[in-house]
């Protein structure tokens, strides 16, 4: 993978979770309905809280973006990327989980195939050693 391509991902995928956690802390209810996902006002506290783990998740992509192609930073990255990607896995377990014990509604899976597709591209980056190139 050639460093661009890295750094796009990296901020790909460090500003959406970012800036999904952030606007899920402040307005969580209106975020899901953009989504067309239909929630009880009272969850609100809960949601917010999962948003803080979101906004974790994409400013962990986002530092691996500033490791990007920096002198002795290959390990650190790969370390966020097998993290994220353990997290994210375990998103997208529980999301299809639930959709298809009919718990959360089918709107829920774009998070879990997005999560999904990102574990992908990680798990087999790290196999094939993508990061060895781009970043020393």
């Amino acid at each position: 993978m050639n460093r661009s391509l890295l750094l796009g991902y990296q901020l790909l995928a460090g500003v959406s979770d970012t800036s999904t956690g952030a606007l899920l802390i402040v307005a969580p209810i209106q975020v899901l309905g953009l989504m067309g996902l239909q929630v009880p006002a009272d969850s609100a506290p809960f949601l917010s809280f999962i948003g803080a783990f979101v906004l974790a998740v994409g400013l962990s992509y986002l530092y691996g973006g500033l490791l990007v192609g920096r002198a002795s930073s290959r390990s650190r990255l790969e370390t966020v990327w097998l993290l994220t990607a353990i997290i994210r896995s375990s998103v997208a377990v529980f999301v299809f989980a639930e959709v298809f014990a009919a718990a959360l509604q089918p709107g829920w899976l774009i998070i879990a195939v997005f999560d999904g597709a990102c574990v992908f591209v990680q798990a087999f980056g790290l196999r094939k050693g993508w990061l060895l190139n781009v970043a020393r």
